[in-house]
């Protein structure tokens, strides 16, 4: 390393080391803040979105541009646009946070010993999180305001691709912070592209960092969980399913498979593998497959769909684990429900997964025996969101079994303490 290459690490050690100092500092005095500021400032951003519409739009067109000379795919640069609809969700997703009852200071649960102490279990902030985050620009705006309402500071890393955008994002959430009198460094942004900062981050800078939450594909899991030194709320890809059973009303079985592939291909709730029991072949496939197909998706099968209809390419053992995130869906014919539970536990990432059936026997079975984060009878994969679960937003959808699973809000952003009040009681020796 040269004597300017050490120069620049150095200053990327200094920059990385204040944010999570003045982190610190924040989490101490959101965590005392109350419920009216914490609204105030939600409100306020969300104003500040729609009056800077116009400056996101253009820091946006500046992301696209280069991400296209880049040569991302499709479902990529659907992630990182922008539009005015888009900025609007972003302004209600804020709203719709702040519309939430807050989670500190809530009584989990409470009761009184023999010896008279009660006893109470109580929700606090975890203190400053680390997001780790790539493409989607929106992301900024939920992060933020979802660890605001939870009374946590956080300190964002944006993918490179949306650096201009989430810059114009978080200065609206620096905007509802400042007009609700509250420390503008709640939420930080990290003003680099370097990767060493991703680094410096996941070390949890000297202590000021409690926990990583990274959004994003396999290989930005990958090195968080291998690299973090602190906890990490993380979810692997969505290797999402669909299984139509023979009792599936085939319409239903049709609608239900196309959204779920085909509403937007390049998010994590997005179906991956459609599983269809060989009973319903000939009642259910060929509804199900000429809806994908004029859809505009591509379908990979196995031998035997392959065999009923030539518009399909052929599946190699790949396609099973692969998370396509664009218009392509890999099919399987199964014999019953124990095969495709068999199937999903052995390729599948825990994410989210589908039965369409109207046996209740069969759905209690697949209902039961699967231990994915989100499982659905009868409704689209793309239901697996925040959002739709009535949480105002979400992180991401956590696919571990420790401290949350399924939609990451601001909940899920708190631990808890127990408060014990007495009388003068002492413990007998």
């Amino acid at each position: 390393m040269n004597a300017q290459s050490k120069e620049v690490a150095g200053d990327i050690v200094a920059l990385m080391q204040g944010l999570g100092e003045a982190a610190r500092t924040a989490a101490q005095a959101l965590a005392r803040a109350d419920s009216a500021a914490k609204s105030k400032a939600l409100q306020a951003a969300a104003q500040a979105l729609r009056a800077s519409q116009a400056e996101i739009l253009q820091a946006n067109a500046r992301d696209m541009a280069a991400a296209a000379d880049k040569g991302l795919s499709g479902a990529m640069l659907d992630r990182l646009l922008l539009n005015a609809e888009r900025v609007e969700s972003m302004a209600r997703g804020l709203e719709a946070i702040d519309a939430l009852p807050d989670p500190v200071g809530e009584v989990m649960a409470a009761w009184d010993r023999p010896n008279g102490l009660h006893i109470e279990r109580v929700r606090v902030p975890l203190g400053v999180i680390g997001i780790i985050y790539e493409s989607r620009p929106n992301v900024t705006a939920d992060a933020g305001a979802l660890c605001l309402k939870s009374g946590n500071a956080v300190i964002l890393r944006g993918g490179s691709e949306s650096f201009h955008s989430s810059s114009a994002i978080h200065a609206c959430l620096v905007s509802g912070l400042r007009a609700a009198g509250l420390p503008e460094t709640c939420v930080q942004l990290i003003p680099t592209r370097s990767r060493d900062a991703v680094g410096l981050l996941l070390g949890g800078l000297d202590g000021c960092v409690d926990v990583i939450v990274p959004r994003g594909g396999k290989n930005l899991i990958a090195r968080v969980q291998a690299d973090a030194r602190v906890p990490v709320i993380g979810h692997l890809e969505g290797l999402c399913h669909v299984y139509v059973h023979q009792s599936a009303a085939p319409e239903m079985a049709r609608d239900v498979t196309v959204n779920a592939k085909m509403r937007r291909t390049g998010i994590c709730g997005a179906a991956e593998c459609l599983l269809i029991d060989r009973a319903a072949l000939s009642t259910h496939w060929q509804l199900v497959a000429d809806a994908l197909i004029e859809a505009g998706c591509e379908l990979r099968g196995d031998a035997e769909v392959c065999a009923l209809d030539d518009r399909i390419k052929p599946a190699d053992e790949a396609d099973w684990s692969t998370e396509y995130l664009d218009a392509i869906l890999s099919v399987r014919v199964v014999a019953d429900v124990t095969e495709a539970v068999a199937h999903i536990e052995r390729y599948g990432s825990g994410h989210t997964e589908c039965i369409v059936a109207e046996d209740a026997a069969v759905v209690d079975q697949f209902l039961h025996d699967l231990d994915s984060a989100i499982l659905l009878h009868n409704a689209s994969t793309q239901f697996a969101d925040g959002g739709e679960f009535g949480m105002g937003a979400e992180i991401g959808i956590a696919t571990g079994r420790i401290h949350a699973r399924g939609p990451v809000g601001a909940e899920q952003l708190t631990s808890y303490k127990y408060i014990v009040r007495g009388t003068g009681q002492i413990r007998p020796v």
